[in-house]
């Protein structure tokens, strides 16, 4: 069951209830006759240059399942169906019509940076004394707006490509970048830069967001790098900036409990690794 975190109770940073759905009734495939979910666009988007307007305005008229200027609406779930105007979930229902807090109609484009290191004690890796495999560590952010912990990832800019996304929320939460003084944003930017040429794709499609409605949704694309030596970023003090509250690095294990999907995101790096989890 894909809607899990996007499906009960009241709707993040509101007071509005999200109708109540069984597992059973999420697919849109199947007949719920008293569906009538509370319609919600948050006060936040309103005459935002990064939001769109409301679907009945009539100026707005977006191109569905296509690059719509330099605003891409392709999910990577494939072609989504578009009702009344609308465009639906492609994983069903979520209790809750409109935006919510997010900006765009249909799919919202994030990108989100994994940073590995092994953990060490005097220069050698530390294993877990039940798996006997090693500890790996990554680079997480507490969020300013829940409190929880994530990967420092963030929203894909209109016309910006994936890649740069990932570096640039990267040095704005977890190095500060958007604070830093000249030279040193410099050298944050050319280590960052160059340790980012090359990372391992771990996830691409829709993600389980608590802010997901019926007709918008977040969707990412999820990359490992990894600093085998701890000689890279791995050795650079961490410090929180942008969206983020605080910043460290977490011991990966199975009983993280992470913002959104981030968790099954983790797990897949250690897996990839040959990790404890």
């Amino acid at each position: 069951m894909v809607h899990v975190k996007c499906r009960s109770g009241l709707y993040p940073f509101s007071e509005i209830r999200r109708f109540a759905i069984s597992d059973d009734q999420v697919p849109w495939a199947v007949l719920v006759a008293n569906y009538s979910p509370p319609h919600y666009d948050s006060p936040v988007l309103r005459n935002k240059p990064w939001a769109d307007p409301p679907c009945d305005d009539k100026n707005f008229k977006p191109k569905w399942n296509e690059l719509d200027g330099k605003i891409n609406r392709n999910s990577h779930t494939g072609p989504y169906s578009v009702v009344e105007g609308r465009p639906l979930n492609p994983k069903g229902r979520t209790g809750l019509q409109g935006r919510g807090v997010l900006g765009r109609w249909g799919p919202n484009h994030a990108a989100d940076p994994i940073v590995t290191r092994w953990k060490r004690s005097e220069g050698m890796k530390e294993t877990n004394p039940i798996t006997q495999l090693p500890i790996l560590q990554f680079c997480a952010i507490q969020r300013r707006d829940c409190g929880q912990w994530a990967i420092p990832g963030g929203m894909v800019d209109p016309g910006e490509k994936v890649s740069e996304t990932l570096r640039r929320e990267f040095l704005e939460e977890a190095f500060n970048s958007l604070e830093a003084g000249q030279d040193r944003r410099k050298m944050n930017e050319e280590m960052i830069g160059e340790f980012f040429e090359s990372g391992n794709e771990i996830f691409k499609g829709y993600v389980d967001d608590p802010r997901n409605t019926d007709n918008a949704w977040m969707e990412t694309v999820a990359v490992n790098f990894h600093d085998d030596s701890n000689e890279t970023v791995g050795k650079f003090s961490l410090q929180a900036g942008d969206d983020a509250k605080n910043v460290k690095w977490v011991d990966i294990d199975k009983d993280l409990d992470l913002y959104a999907s981030h968790s099954s995101f983790v797990e897949a790096v250690a897996k990839l690794r040959h990790a404890h989890w």
